[in-house]
């Protein structure tokens, strides 16, 4: 049996979060107009069901600060959901960033993680890249330590939503997609490695989607079986 809890947020401010998200997965052009319909189809059916959507219009910066004014904690939440959302395929866009930051000055808010964020952006100087394993490696390192901040701002999202839990354990993937070479005329020409190791934040896309199925699990008493 499903139990009813008070959410912290009210439907319009839902309405505008979700809409939001579906905003900054859209943003880097990797869904067409069809799938987009099927996104926005699926929100409407299964993730939010008894809240009215309208056409999911994108969401205008007027929109952002009436529904957040009196909220910054919930501001400062959709913020940090935006950022999975935007990370989840492990490559932070450009047109991500952009997105962003216009939340960012509709809502007032100034996380220092996204401009920690921003600087995965600068491209790598040629004479810095190399093939060489050992050099990636520490490339990487050096990257983790730089968003260390980052991860932690993201950490400290808390679910108490089963609307946006659902929206979550949609988005993010259910585990991290194999790695795979891809052949041509039988040779190989690239080796694609898993996401969780090209996603920086990947543990924290993880450990949000735990919470997310646990809220939902525990604290609403739903069947999360359609989201393993």
């Amino acid at each position: 049996m499903t139990s009813v809890l008070q959410s912290p947020y009210t439907s319009e401010q839902m309405a505008v979060w979700i809409r939001g998200l579906l905003m900054v997965a859209w943003a880097d052009g990797n869904f067409d107009a069809e799938e987009q319909k099927l996104i926005s189809s699926l929100t409407q059916n299964e993730i939010a069901p008894t809240m009215d959507l309208g056409s999911i219009e994108p969401i205008t910066a007027d929109e952002l600060a009436a529904a957040f004014k009196e909220d910054p904690r919930g501001a400062e939440d959709f913020l940090r959901t935006a950022v999975m959302v935007a990370v989840a395929d492990g490559v932070y866009s450009v047109s991500e960033d952009e997105l962003l930051f216009q939340f960012c000055e509709a809502l007032g808010q100034q996380p220092k993680a996204l401009s920690l964020l921003r600087q995965t952006l600068i491209p790598t100087p040629e004479s810095e890249i190399s093939s060489d394993s050992d050099k990636g490696a520490a490339a990487r390192i050096r990257q983790r330590d730089v968003l260390r901040p980052v991860r932690v701002w993201l950490d400290g999202l808390e679910i108490h939503d089963s609307r946006l839990a659902r929206f979550l354990c949609k988005m993010i993937p259910a585990q991290c997609p194999f790695e795979r070479d891809v052949k041509l005329f039988g040779h190989k020409i690239v080796h694609i490695p898993p996401l969780c190791k090209l996603n920086p934040i990947y543990e924290q896309l993880v450990g949000l989607r735990f919470r997310a199925l646990s809220y939902l699990a525990d604290d609403c008493g739903e069947d999360v079986s359609p989201y393993c």
